[in-house]
């Protein structure tokens, strides 16, 4: 019996594509033969350069440009995806930005970008998608939340609070979605080597690796190929759920 993760025929968005974690999927959504529509705020250069690998695949893509957490650019990105590429299968919800600092230092308005980015930008692009899927009484929406989201950590509750948001919402999602064949998940990533882990001091890391029972930091691919599976009609009978990719870092 073959277990290959196929989606040939299927179109997919994912957002805050243009590097990272969103990069990776939307590669993974092409190589299993998605046509990928690719998302980001500012970096229309990067999201070209990705378009460029999944056309080298043989798939179709898309850039497509739009502030995930404006509603107006949302409706707009997901009627030119559909109208360009075809009717969504998948949304991938990936966007999202950091802004850390203590809570007695946090700046009001950078607990705001960050959960408008993260928990608006997933509210608003699952309606638009929800919307398109419920009359086709199929689809699969893909949140991205994180370790971080399920077991908190100092100097990020902005972006805690905004992806155990996300976990919430997912869950949400799916009661009001399924009856309509439509399935919502969320990955939930631990430590992935990322420019923003890079970044970080070699003695921080090392306590990461420490406290992961696998005892390695992720990358961005792990967090891609379970995205696929999700995406794939291996799991049609999953949904709901939020599913770790954190090397047992969330245990």
């Amino acid at each position: 019996m073959s277990v290959e993760l196929d989606l040939t025929g299927s179109v997919a968005l994912v957002t805050g594509a243009g590097r990272g974690i969103g990069r990776a999927i939307a590669l993974s959504m092409a190589a299993a033969g998605a046509d990928v529509a690719v998302n980001d705020f500012a970096d229309e250069a990067a999201c070209a350069a990705v378009v460029a690998e999944i056309e080298a695949l043989g798939r179709r893509g898309l850039v497509v440009m739009a502030d995930v957490s404006d509603e107006e650019q949302v409706n707009a990105m997901v009627e030119r995806a559909e109208a360009e590429l075809g009717p969504l299968a998948v949304v991938v919800n990936n966007a999202g930005i950091t802004r850390d600092n203590v809570v007695m230092m946090m700046d009001p308005a950078d607990f705001d970008s960050v959960i408008a980015t993260h928990l608006r930008g997933t509210f608003l692009v699952s309606k638009a998608a929800a919307r398109k899927m419920f009359r086709r009484r199929a689809g699969c929406i893909i949140n991205l939340s994180s370790v971080v989201g399920r077991r908190g950590n100092a100097g990020q509750a902005n972006y805690a609070a905004a992806k155990a948001g996300v976990i919430g919402l997912t869950k949400s999602l799916a009661k009001e979605l399924g009856g309509r064949g439509i399935r919502v998940n969320a990955i939930a990533p631990g430590y992935i080597d990322t420019p923003m882990t890079q970044a970080l001091p070699e003695e921080t890391r090392k306590l990461i690796v420490d406290a992961t029972p696998l005892k390695s930091i992720g990358t961005t691919d792990d967090v891609a190929h379970a995205v696929v599976f999700l995406a794939s009609p291996q799991a049609r009978f999953v949904t709901g759920v939020t599913l770790p990719v954190d090397g047992g870092l969330g245990i």
